[in-house]
């Protein structure tokens, strides 16, 4: 029985291509035994292992964005960073609350949302428990004490995506479990390797992580610690990158991860994705599972040669 294994990575807005992706696996009838995701690749896992079709989750996912509630946020305010797309969620998040009077709030607090209001966004998640999916699913958080990163593969569907997206400065930390969570992008960008102690024994992944470009020289102590995560970022996904046996990139990376005005944009950036590598997808599900554990083992010794 084949055993194919989904890891898909976080990206906030971008992490909404993982929708387009689901859509053709399932036009070409590819069974998904397992899904780990972490931020928004847990979000969207996390409802596809729920619903077991990828309609309601994008039906689900639209309606919160277009919800009147959801823009009253204003989220997608803090893509405002003259019209430099590649910047990191915390240089957005900085120019944003830098121009607004009320941002001084924030500084009181863990976060610019207060856990009152997130607890309110999340309400919408199935308070449901993991472990009885049919589709096997984890969710990577980070420890914020401990560092230690956490891979859920039980309990609240609702508490394990908000500590998976619980993005640092933004929303608050997650108590859950005796942990204190955030985001799991702080420790795994794309959690290929996660995907297999699931159970699966071929894995796709779908990276949507910023991408990395040459620079002008940093000019104060802040551009260089945005710049040191976003090389810490990019260097950790390719390391996590050599335990799939395929990687799809979305062409969204040159997106914010606030940018959920563009939803629909970035969900078919995802379909075309899987179309463009169908024909390789599609060999990964049919190729025999001995083979495809020789080859991944050789895979690995050569990387870390």
């Amino acid at each position: 029985m084949k055993k194919f294994g989904l890891a898909l990575g976080g990206g906030g807005a971008r992490g909404l291509a993982h929708i387009g992706v689901l859509k053709v696996l399932e036009q070409n009838k590819i069974k998904i035994h397992s899904v780990t995701g972490c931020s928004m690749g847990a979000i969207i896992g996390g409802l596809y292992a729920y619903y077991g079709n990828s309609m309601p989750v994008e039906n689900f996912i639209l309606e919160i964005i277009n919800h009147p509630k959801f823009i009253e946020l204003g989220i997608e305010k803090l893509s405002e960073n003259n019209n430099k797309l590649d910047k990191n969620y915390f240089e957005q998040f900085y120019d944003y609350i830098g121009k607004r009077v009320q941002a001084l709030k924030a500084l009181n607090r863990l976060s610019y949302f207060d856990e009152q209001l997130t607890n309110e966004m999340y309400k919408v998640i199935p308070d449901v428990a993991i472990e009885n999916f049919k589709i096997k699913f984890s969710a990577i958080a980070t420890d914020l004490l401990s560092g230690e990163e956490i891979n859920f593969t039980n309990g609240s569907l609702r508490k394990v995506i908000q500590a998976s997206s619980a993005i640092p400065g933004i929303f608050p930390p997650v108590k859950y479990q005796n942990y204190f969570l955030i985001d799991g992008s702080a420790s795994e960008s794309v959690p290929a390797a996660k995907v297999r102690d699931l159970g699966a024994d071929r894995v796709l992944a779908v990276d949507v992580t910023r991408e990395i470009k040459i620079i002008e020289e940093p000019q104060n102590v802040f551009e260089i610690l945005y710049r040191a995560e976003d090389i810490s970022s990019y260097h950790l996904s390719m390391v996590r990158l050599r335990e799939a046996n395929l990687v799809i990139s979305p062409n969204v990376k040159y997106l914010s991860w606030a940018d959920f005005d563009k939803a629909e944009l970035i969900i078919s950036a995802g379909e075309k994705a899987a179309q463009d590598n169908l024909e390789n997808i599609l060999k990964l599900y049919n190729r025999n599972a001995s083979i495809l554990k020789i080859e991944h083992k050789l895979k690995k010794i050569i990387g870390e040669i």
